[in-house]
Parts: structure tokens; sequence; C-alpha cells
């Protein structure tokens, strides 16, 4: 079960806080009644961590990347012949 925790109240209680965290789920922090962060056990980070999307500079920089296919085909064109340059 989330909670939300005042800033002052997690400073005083940060054992608490974390320990909550880690058995009932993500707990959310607040700064002058506005959410602020979010606190989640690292399991529960590693999970978000491999269910997120790379971007663009990870997937290109991948070992298995496929680059092969975002470079457009060139058409084949004929060799200027010496009478086409004059």
């Amino acid at each position: 079960m989330s909670k939300e925790w005042q800033v002052q109240e997690a400073k005083a209680k940060f054992s608490e806080l974390l320990e909550t965290s880690r058995n009932a789920g993500p707990q959310t922090v607040t700064k002058r009644g506005v959410k602020a962060a979010v606190l989640v056990s690292i399991e529960e980070w590693e999970r978000m961590k491999q269910s997120a999307r790379s971007d663009l500079k990870d997937l290109l920089l991948s070992p298995d990347a496929r680059t092969g296919s975002l470079t457009p085909m060139r058409e084949k064109r004929r060799a200027r012949r010496e009478a086409d340059l004059e």
C-alpha cells in the first residue's frame, strides 16, 4: 500500500520509509503538498529498468544492433562517359 510522506516526516522516519518501500511498494514523498519523489525497493527499480525502452543511441550502440535497414538503398547509376562531361 502506497503512502504519501511529507518531506519532514520522511527525514525523521527514513528507516521506516525505507522498510515500507521494501515491504509495501513504492512510497511517495511530497514537498509542500506537491508530489516530489518516489522511493522504491532495489528489486522494483531493477525490474523497471529492465522493462524500460532503450533510447535510440543505446539501441544503435548495442552489440546486436541491426542498422542495415536504416540506410536507404542507393539507385544504381551508369558511369559517365567523357562525351557527357563536355
